[in-house]
């Protein structure tokens, strides 16, 4: 798969940005990273992007919501994020949340809950607790299906080469 393989017509300002972060999901799926994708806005407009870049730079802080606040901090050359909202397609892991509190992200938008790490009620709810400097607004289930069938395909492709790595077929797995 090369072309991007949703055809969504956003039916809002939420749902735009979403679909942007969904596309940067894209780009970490065909990288064949976890396919999480987010993306900066500011005053309306997207100011920094990003996608899971672990296994290409090799580092377990690479997450698509980390490079995008870095890339956004660059972009406004502060590190306080005090009027930008993140979209991300996942719901954010501990790692992720806590750089969103420390750059005072206002308000985040996540697509897709992550029940093994996600810092917003499925796994621990970071982001509920009070903080005594900054409290994000959250938003969460926006565009959640697609964001939750290209986490699905990415899994489900990577058992199968597992299984194909490790001398048994698909095949050999469904008539054994």
């Amino acid at each position: 798969m090369s072309a991007f393989p949703f055809a969504i017509i956003p039916q809002d300002e939420d749902e735009k940005f979403m679909l942007e972060a969904l596309k940067q999901a894209w780009k970490a799926f065909q990288a064949k990273e976890v396919p999480v994708g987010a993306v900066l806005v500011y005053q309306g407009k997207v100011i920094a992007r990003g996608y899971n870049q672990v296994e290409l730079l090799r580092d377990a802080t690479a997450h698509a919501e980390v490079l995008c606040i870095t890339a956004g901090e660059a972009a406004l050359s502060n590190w306080r994020l005090g009027q930008c909202k993140l979209y991300c397609t996942i719901e954010p892991c501990a790692m992720c949340a806590g750089a969103m509190l420390l750059s005072r992200v206002e308000e985040l938008v996540w697509g897709a809950p992550d029940i093994r790490h996600g810092a917003n009620g499925s796994w621990v709810n970071l982001l509920n607790i009070p903080h005594p400097t900054h409290q994000i607004k959250v938003k969460s289930g926006i565009l959640k299906e697609p964001c939750a069938s290209l986490m699905k395909q990415f899994f489900q492709m990577r058992r199968l080469e597992n299984t194909k790595v490790n001398g048994i077929s698909q095949g050999e797995l469904e008539t054994g």
